[in-house]
């Protein structure tokens, strides 16, 4: 199985709700495009410190990520900003580390979007192919 990738575009959330309320013009929504990893071992997503710099984020605080090889480290976690693929949209906070953007499983699973590892890309829940769908219970 290779890896998957997908494109992805990052935006402030804050920047777009000082949009929805007529505060700061669509133009000015900070926001950036990337081909990101996607990683269904890592349960929140992941930013670099540069595209967290780009999209105006602030650190909320910290987290310990742990690494594949077991490792422990205290990392920043970002306010929260919204992270569109395949059309959809959720609002999420993530991880400050490494050197590329990485989707990992909350995104994945809020967004209703499946792994194909045979033709190496995401696709919609087949039960749900307009829009995602949240269970609750």
């Amino acid at each position: 199985m290779g890896e998957v990738r997908t494109k992805v575009r990052l935006l402030n959330a804050v920047d777009e709700a000082l949009t929805r309320r007529n505060l700061l013009k669509p133009e000015e929504i900070r926001t950036y495009f990337a081909d990101a990893l996607v990683d269904t071992g890592a349960v929140r997503s992941v930013l670099p410190p540069f595209v967290v710099e780009r999209l105006g984020l602030a650190i909320r605080g910290q987290r310990v990520a742990e690494y594949a090889d077991g490792r422990k480290e205290a990392v920043g976690v970002t306010e929260p900003l919204i992270i569109e693929i395949e059309g959809r949209d959720t609002l999420e906070e993530a991880l400050v580390l490494g050197d590329e953007v990485i989707i990992g499983q909350t995104v994945l699973e809020k967004l209703d979007l499946f792994v194909d590892c045979i033709n190496q890309r995401l696709v919609p829940n087949p039960a749900h192919p307009d829009q995602p769908v949240s269970k609750v219970k």
